[in-house]
């Protein structure tokens, strides 16, 4: 006699328990009267951070030392990267008034080194380049002296876009690979490995002496291999400066932790990228792409 099939209902298959954090991921909670008046600042001038919008681990630590990334351009992106957590959807027009409340807001906080990254913004041709080049303009104007990073979208690979940005000189060119090649369609949909690729090489070819840089988050599937291999085809294109950090999955409904890297695995990253050539690697745990970036600015002598 043939047995029954049994069918069980959906509602008690148990999803994969998520990994346990391990002890050396300790975030500090944001505190403090420098991060509360800054998040004042922010809120007056009506700016977004990719601090807060990202939920960024390190929040506590640079806002509570009076630094920030400012995120340009809206707060809702064209693009469903399944690592962040930055809003998706149709974004409102661009402020072309946000260039000078960004310098303002630099000015006030009279920074060294100031960060701008932004959204995508796909339904411009452009993705929004002329925003950037004005930030920097004003920047330069408000705050003489503070060195300028901007951490820009791929703009599709396109050549014109990236020029209006890398005329304007920033002191470092950053645009985030943010993970492997065979991970890419995965885990940033829209993007394509070879913009990424093309976007930093362009940037060189532009301007040979342009300091550039790049970012790679691990835990997401990708192997030890993949990362060497990924961080080898950015020392092809030139890039300066590279930074590692773990994932951390924003909500369930994001891509999981696949597993959690050693502080010991993220010295080796640092070390075989200081041996390809990168002439700086952040490389632990909570690094993201603007950890330590005024460090880098004044060290590496830029500005």
């Amino acid at each position: 006699m043939e047995s029954e099939k049994v069918s069980i209902p959906a509602s008690e298959i148990q999803a994969p328990r998520p990994l346990r954090r391990p002890e050396w991921i300790k975030v500090r909670a944001p505190t403090g009267e420098t991060y509360e008046w800054l998040k004042g600042l922010m809120r007056s001038k009506e700016l977004h951070t990719v601090c807060e919008e990202a939920h960024c681990p390190n929040i506590g630590e640079c806002w509570g030392r009076g630094t920030a990334t400012f995120l340009i351009m809206g707060d809702v992106c064209t693009r469903s990267c399944r690592f962040c957590d930055v809003k998706t959807g149709r974004p409102a027009p661009l402020d072309w008034e946000e260039p000078e409340r960004v310098a303002l807001a630099v000015q006030s906080m009279n920074l060294r080194h100031a960060v701008i990254t932004s959204v995508n913004r796909d339904e411009r041709k452009d993705g929004g380049a002329p925003i950037f080049a004005m930030v920097i303009r004003r920047i330069r104007e408000r705050q003489p002296g503070c060195t300028v990073e901007v951490l820009t979208p791929d703009f599709k690979g396109d050549l014109d876009a990236l020029k209006l940005v890398i005329d304007e000189q920033p002191d470092i060119y950053d645009h985030n690979v943010e993970t492997v090649a065979r991970l890419f369609k995965q885990i940033q949909p829209q993007d394509h490995y070879e913009w990424a690729m093309t976007t930093l090489a362009n940037a060189k070819q532009l301007n040979p002496k342009q300091i550039t840089k790049s970012g790679i988050m691990v835990g997401l599937g990708e192997t030890t291999k993949e990362v060497l291999e990924t961080m080898l085809d950015l020392r092809a294109v030139g890039v300066d400066i590279l930074t590692v950090g773990q994932y951390l999955q924003p909500t369930k409904e994001h891509a999981p932790i696949e597993r959690y890297y050693t502080p010991e695995e993220f010295a080796e990253f640092k070390r075989a990228g200081l041996a390809m050539g990168f002439r700086w690697v952040e490389s632990a745990p909570l690094v993201r792409s603007s950890y330590n970036a005024e460090r880098q600015a004044r060290e590496l002598k830029i500005g």
